[in-house]
C-alpha cells in the first residue's frame, strides 16, 4: 500500500491551479475562476477545466483521499477523480449546492454526465472519499463521521487506462483553499460492496 501523499510526489496536473503548496500537512492549493468538470447533459455546456491531480491507476483497485475545504458558494467542491479521458470519468467528494454541503457524485461515460447528491448540511473539517475499481464497476464510498463507510454510488465505468487522485472545481467563482491530507491507494478492498 502506497499511504499518505507519497503517491503524489510524481502525479501530474490536469488544469493546475494558481498556487500549490507542499506542507506538513499535505498539499495545500486554490481554484482557479469558474472551473469545472461537466459534459453536456442538462445544462447542454461542455466544461473541462478543472483541477486534477493524477496519478495511473492500477486495472484494479481501492483508492481512498482525506480532505478538506471552505465551501461557500454555489458548486463549490472537491474530492476524488477517476479519469479516463475527458469523456470518461467520475467525481465524487462534498459539492455545495441549494445552500448545504452533499456528498456528491458524478458519473460522466461516452461524453454524457449525471450527478446523484445526498444532502448532508454542515459538513466542516477532513472529508474522506473512497473508489473501489473491479472490472467494468466502480463504487464509491463516503466515510462517516463514526467511522464506517456508506455506499453511495455503484456505477458501470468503461475499461482503459485512467488516472487517479484529488480534484476541486468552482464553476462560480475562485480561490476555494483545499488541503489534501491523505491519499492511499491498494488492491480492493474485501467485500467492496458493503464496507
Amino acid at each position: 500500500m502506497v499511504s499518505k501523499l507519497d503517491a503524489l510526489q510524481n502525479a501530474q496536473w490536469l488544469n493546475p491551479p494558481a498556487d500549490e503548496i507542499w506542507i506538513d500537512a499535505g498539499l495545500q492549493f486554490r481554484t482557479g475562476f469558474k472551473t469545472d468538470f461537466w459534459q453536456k447533459s442538462w445544462y447542454g455546456f461542455q466544461r473541462d477545466d478543472g483541477h486534477f491531480l493524477g496519478i495511473d491507476a492500477p486495472a484494479e483497485f481501492s483508492a481512498s483521499l482525506t480532505y478538506e475545504a471552505a465551501y461557500t458558494q454555489l458548486y463549490d467542491q472537491a474530492g476524488l477523480m477517476l479519469r479516463i479521458d475527458a469523456d470518461n470519468w467520475i467525481k465524487a467528494g462534498i459539492e455545495f449546492s441549494d445552500g448545504v454541503t452533499n456528498v456528491s457524485t458524478v458519473v460522466t461515460r461516452h461524453g454524457a454526465s449525471d450527478w446523484s447528491v445526498v444532502a448532508m448540511p454542515g459538513l466542516v473539517g477532513r472529508q474522506t472519499v473512497r473508489f473501489t475499481r473491479v472490472g467494468r464497476a466502480v463504487l464509491v464510498h463516503f466515510r462517516l463521521s463514526t467511522g464506517g463507510w456508506q455506499l453511495t454510488r455503484l456505477a458501470a465505468f468503461p475499461d482503459g487506462s485512467a488516472r487517479i487522485g484529488p480534484m476541486a472545481c468552482t464553476p462560480e467563482r475562485s480561490g476555494l483553499p483545499v488541503t489534501v491530507t491523505a491519499f492511499d491507494i491498494s488492491p480492493p478492498v474485501d467485500n467492496a460492496l458493503h464496507g
